[in-house]
């Protein structure tokens, strides 16, 4: 029925509805015809995905985040805001753990989170400026000894990944570029160091890498080593 009154308005122009009148009432059929399109696709589209997209998979509630630890070989940079001549970019943790930056000429770095060694930073330098603003980012990443990923088996040369925070089995097989030659994908396991023991956590890397199975990409923790046997045919 309002469609119909409204066709009525626009033809009526000849009834004294003024010309201004009539394209201003013509554009508001148009533009609710056009509204009323969109919504109706709109619709469509979202009972459409909704049946063939899947949720996602929530990660495991057991795994919990740690914060990235500053490890040797590693490389920072030292924000201190307002002061130029102090901030240092791409400086190296040196083997004995330490960095050197202006009016700090050694600093324990290794073992700290970034955020930690910006507090300690803070308090060396506030005998010197006044009420420092310190950053510390890491530009590269190598980890505490012992806190990298080690994946091994399939019949490829073992490699060790730097633990990041929030680093997933999918990142680090994207790492390692891929699944070794002669992987025996889907009997693959993750050896954990827990304080009760050492504990096994099968995980299906076909099922991940070829399906795309992301109940299959758990968060890792540090000092994991992921095993992939080697297939036998």
């Amino acid at each position: 029925m309002k469609k119909t009154t409204i066709y009525q308005l626009v033809s009526g122009d000849r009834a004294g509805v003024p010309g201004r009148l009539a394209r201003r009432v013509r554009a508001y059929n148009i533009g609710f015809v056009s509204l009323f399109g969109l919504l109706a696709a709109g619709g469509l589209a979202g009972c459409s995905n909704s049946s063939s997209i899947a949720p996602p998979v929530a990660a495991a509630s057991s795994n919990v985040s740690l914060p990235y630890k500053i490890g040797p070989g590693d490389t920072l940079s030292v924000f201190v805001y307002g002061s130029p001549d102090l901030s240092v970019h791409g400086i190296p943790v040196r083997p004995d753990g330490r960095i050197a930056i202006p009016l700090v000429p050694s600093i324990v770095a290794v073992g700290k989170t970034p955020r930690e060694l910006g507090v300690d930073i803070t308090h060396k330098l506030s005998k010197f400026v006044r009420d420092p603003n310190v950053t510390v980012i890491v530009d590269s990443f190598h980890g505490m000894l012992g806190s990298a990923i080690r994946v091994i088996g399939g019949g490829a040369k073992p490699v060790a990944v730097p633990y990041v925070d929030h680093i997933t089995l999918l990142d680090v097989m994207t790492e390692i570029g891929g699944l070794p030659q002669f992987a025996a994908a889907n009997d693959a396991y993750i050896i954990r160091h827990t304080a009760t023991g050492d504990k096994k956590i099968p995980v299906k890397l076909g099922a991940l890498i070829n399906r795309g199975a992301m109940s299959q990409d758990i968060q890792m923790m540090p000092g994991d080593i992921l095993v992939i046997p080697q297939t036998m045919f």
